[in-house]
């Protein structure tokens, strides 16, 4: 009598085993897919990742850099490094001026808005491009944007400034490809 005992407490032993296991891998798979869900969120309607394409903003980003974007920012401030939309193209350029401000260019590569001239840290002067006429105003809803190697750049200057619809980013930090 006792043998059958035993064994019939074994057999419900293994059996409760194999149910907690089951029930392990199912929550275990119900937490990987809320992750990837909240992963899938975070990463399409808080931050970007994206690659930058090209040198438009050599030295500060290079081709191939990783760079992390907040999208969630609402008000950019001049000199901000941001991306945006053009023609379906992702971009990455400098925040440089918004409705309102008037833009002005020289012939020895000065760039000035609202009549303060606009250095910082860019190495390239800043022609004026065939297309706008200077002094420019920008117009209400859209942002004037440069890249930083300004003598090969397509940016504002080609293109006219940009509707605040197609910022996408203010970036926030980058990661340098160094040979990957």
């Amino acid at each position: 009598m006792m043998s059958k005992t035993s064994d019939i407490s074994q057999v419900i032993r293994k059996r409760r085993n194999k149910l907690a296991i089951k029930e392990g891998y199912i929550n275990l798979l119900t937490k990987i897919i809320l992750m990837m869900i909240l992963g899938y969120f975070i990463f399409s309607q808080v931050f970007l990742l994206s690659r930058v394409e090209g040198n438009e903003m050599f030295p500060a980003a290079k081709d191939g850099d990783l760079i992390i974007g907040f999208r969630l920012q609402g008000y950019y401030e001049k000199n901000d490094v941001i991306t945006y939309r053009v023609s379906g193209e992702r971009k990455v350029g400098r925040y440089m001026g918004q409705e309102g401000d008037i833009v002005t260019m020289d012939d020895s590569g000065t760039i000035r808005i609202n009549g303060t001239v606009q250095s910082g840290e860019i190495m390239y002067p800043t022609y004026a491009k065939e297309g706008i006429k200077y002094p420019f105003q920008i117009p209400q809803g859209y942002v004037f944007i440069l890249g930083d190697y300004r003598t090969q750049t397509i940016d504002s200057r080609d293109f006219g400034p940009i509707s605040k619809d197609n910022v996408e980013a203010k970036v926030i930090t980058l990661l340098r490809r160094r040979g990957l």
